[in-house]
């Protein structure tokens, strides 16, 4: 299967179907609801940037990912919230959507050079996801206990 890969804001349009997205009964504790990560797009918690997006696969929507980020820094980027609805699992679209996501990160912030997320101790299979685009564990943990895995990114200048 070949993917066609591709990202929307949240608009008027399509906010309803993207928040029927549910991830498998079993990663529930992993990963926020789509409402949770429309909710801290219009908190920000975390004091800075976050921009909510719609993976679409062609046509279709199958996920949702944030970008959490202090605008022109170089290394205080955070992926968030990323999944793939329960239906779409399994086909590759996760690992497709992530390698979309770091060249959609590298081109609307060009200054960026590292990339980061977090994920759950238990959460197996995303490191092994996370690792095989390589992202790597930095040995820190964030105050809820999620390890913190980052990605250098190379310069396109």
């Amino acid at each position: 299967m070949t993917a066609n890969i591709r990202f929307e804001p949240f608009t008027r349009d399509n906010w309803e179907d993207a928040l029927k997205l549910q991830v498998d009964p079993s990663q529930k504790k992993f990963a926020p609801s789509v409402a949770e990560s429309l909710a801290a797009a219009y908190i920000k918690p975390w004091d800075e940037a976050l921009d909510p997006y719609i993976i679409y696969d062609g046509e279709t929507i199958v996920g949702c990912f944030y970008l959490s980020y202090t605008p022109g820094s170089v290394d205080n980027y955070w992926i968030g919230g990323f999944i793939i609805d329960r239906q779409h699992q399994g086909q590759g679209l996760g690992k497709a959507s992530l390698k979309e996501i770091l060249h959609f990160v590298g081109k609307l912030h060009p200054n960026c050079r590292e990339v980061n997320l977090t994920v759950e101790k238990d959460n197996i299979v995303a490191q092994g996801l996370y690792k095989s685009l390589g992202f790597g564990d930095t040995g820190s943990v964030n105050k809820y206990g999620e390890i913190i895995y980052t990605l250098k990114v190379a310069q396109t200048d």
